[in-house]
């Protein structure tokens, strides 16, 4: 591959408790640049379904959109992911947060019984449909959970949340801090980074990993061609 990898990156918002969790996605497109790839950031252009204050872990009675508050960490480059064509990228990504469970899907409400917000669903099953790798950090593997189900995936150790995710249909194996879950046969790596007691070193290791094996399954793909 002559060109730099395009990797589209799906925020949830901007906040750990009631978005994109900031260190991952940060770290995120930290790898994906250091490791020569290129980047763009995608979110869905909806209502949250919460808003939290960061500094008390309280519910805010007020109400924000999901891709203008994404739009912070993507220092505004940020496209509405109803307009994704996965034919312009060689690979997706999903940072965790409660985003990806209270947005992106209704994991952390529903748990098994979870729907996926429809912009989400479409993005990747364009991406698995065309063989094209999709990673997962965190919690976000849920959603992969609920939209393939036959895969094989990691959200740390929490053996209630794995159990969510086996009842989706897919098999968790329980992965440590930096560690990667590649589903070789399914294109997909995931990695627990906060999902686990986490330092940010820890979270760049994870982050960092995933990143590679993501591109390492499109630099394989490519020579392949």
């Amino acid at each position: 591959m002559n060109r730099k990898p395009k990797i589209a990156v799906v925020l949830s918002g901007c906040g750990v408790n009631d978005g994109a969790e900031i260190h991952e996605a940060v770290l995120t497109l930290l790898a994906i640049d250091r490791q020569g790839g290129q980047y763009q950031c995608f979110a869905p252009d909806m209502a949250q379904r919460d808003v939290i204050d960061h500094a008390t872990g309280k519910s805010m009675a007020e109400s924000r959109n999901v891709m203008v508050e994404a739009a912070r960490i993507a220092r505004g480059q940020i496209r509405d992911l109803a307009e994704f064509n996965p034919a312009e990228f060689d690979a997706l990504v999903f940072p965790g947060g409660f985003g990806a469970a209270k947005t992106l899907t209704s994991f952390a409400v529903d748990g098994a019984d979870c729907q996926v917000e429809p912009s989400v669903e479409k993005a990747v099953h364009g991406m698995h449909d065309m063989g094209k790798p999709i990673g997962a950090l965190c919690i976000a593997p849920a959603i992969l959970a609920r939209v393939l189900g036959s895969v094989e995936l990691t959200i740390g150790d929490d053996a209630g949340t794995a159990s969510a995710i086996e009842e989706m249909g897919a098999k968790h194996r329980n992965a440590g801090h930096g560690e990667v879950v590649v589903d070789r046969a399914q294109r997909v790596a995931t990695t627990p980074c906060y999902m686990l007691e986490s330092t940010i070193s820890q979270i760049a290791d994870g982050a960092g990993n995933l990143v590679k094996a993501i591109l390492d399954m499109v630099r394989e793909e490519s020579k392949a061609a």
